[in-house]
């Protein structure tokens, strides 16, 4: 039996690709064939031995146990007693040992199914656990934020795809509005932990911290401690004062952001590329702000590799510099809907890594 996605019941099982399904069907046919050719045959011949071969085809594409058994049984009773009163020059004992095999097979096929169905419940059940565990982890940000309207979208991974770290957060603080979007290096419930620790800090750290520099080297630190997993994230945090004036940025490994003004983006680069959280120590540095600006009316675009390393049928990454200069929507919650429904029809409709997207637009 199979099960949905957190396991209260039977589920369908996935269907078959188009060439897939012709080949089973295929196969029933030269089946039906082969016991239509015995019958009619030489009695003293068989091709009982074939339909062994039922509860394998029965058992492709389900997950309900009680398909290649039924199968299996129904081949067994084609044997014993139809071919063995057709074939009556054959010795009874050849058609015996094809029942028998067919029997074994059977067992085969349906132990099979099950061990499927449990395996796929299993890794359903995971899933939806680390799905539950990020939609907690990861709240909602306020739409409006000291003079800032904000939005955000997390787009999940194709179906079979594990969850991923990519994380995101908006916070007011005494020193104005501090972003953060990153990713975990890794996937599963493991890089939703790493996620959690690095939230956990930049929102202590993002109130207490007049410095973004050092808001980003207490991340590091952070995942300093986490280090024997060999884990890192990159980051990215942005600082708007309330007051007005430039934002600065520190950005840790991660994408540029950016930065759309009177309909032009342009990205808000690193002078010197700095490293991901947890792998500080290996420059021996700390981590720098840069100021850029960020005027009332501009957008700012903060995403993860996910939207970035989206390909289309051709195998090209999705130009989302390119994309966001020809959008029209001002507003952050309807450009991100263009956004994320360009960038699935670009994709085919479906991703192969999960994408985060934090929109940022000042109104004041």
């Amino acid at each position: 039996m199979s099960y949905d996605l957190v396991g209260n019941g039977p589920a369908k099982a996935p269907r078959l690709p188009r060439l897939a399904f012709r080949l089973v069907v295929a196969a029933y046919a030269l089946l039906v064939l082969a016991v239509v050719a015995d019958i009619a045959s030489d009695p003293e011949t068989t091709l009982s031995p074939v339909l062994a071969t039922a509860p394998v085809l029965a058992g492709i594409g389900t997950r309900r146990a009680r398909v290649p058994l039924a199968a299996g049984l129904a081949a067994t009773l084609v044997i014993v007693p139809l071919l063995a009163l057709s074939d009556t020059g054959v010795p009874l004992a050849v058609h015996l040992t094809s029942g028998l095999t067919v029997l074994a097979v059977t067992c085969i096929c349906t132990a099979s199914v099950v061990l499927v169905a449990t395996r796929e419940r299993e890794l359903l059940q995971s899933r939806s656990v680390a799905e539950a565990a990020q939609a907690t982890l990861l709240r909602p940000p306020p739409e409006k934020c000291d003079g800032l309207r904000t939005a955000v979208r997390y787009l999940a991974a194709a179906a079979e795809a594990r969850v991923g770290g990519d994380l995101y957060e908006a916070l007011a603080t005494p020193f104005g509005t501090r972003l953060l979007v990153g990713d975990v290096r890794g996937k599963g419930l493991a890089a939703i932990e790493t996620a959690a620790d690095v939230l956990g800090t930049f929102r202590e750290a993002a109130q207490v911290e007049a410095d973004l520099a050092v808001v980003a080297g207490r991340l590091d630190a952070a995942m300093l401690r986490r280090r024997p997993r060999e884990e890192f994230v990159t980051a990215v945090l942005i600082g708007v004062p309330a007051s007005g004036g430039p934002a600065e940025m520190v950005n840790c490994g991660h994408l540029p952001p950016l930065v759309r003004h009177d309909g032009r983006v342009t990205e808000v680069a690193s002078p010197v590329p700095e490293p991901p959280l947890a792998l500080l120590e290996l420059t021996g540095g700390t981590y720098h702000r840069r100021a850029f600006a960020f005027e009332r009316g501009d957008l700012l675009l903060l995403y993860t590799d996910g939207v970035t390393e989206a390909r289309d049928a051709a195998g090209e990454f999705y130009p989302l510099s390119e994309r966001l200069a020809a959008m029209t929507e001002t507003a952050p919650g309807a450009l991100l809907d263009q956004v994320v429904a360009d960038l699935l029809a670009y994709a085919g409709g479906e991703l192969s890594d999960d994408a985060a997207l934090l929109a940022v637009r000042r109104e004041h």
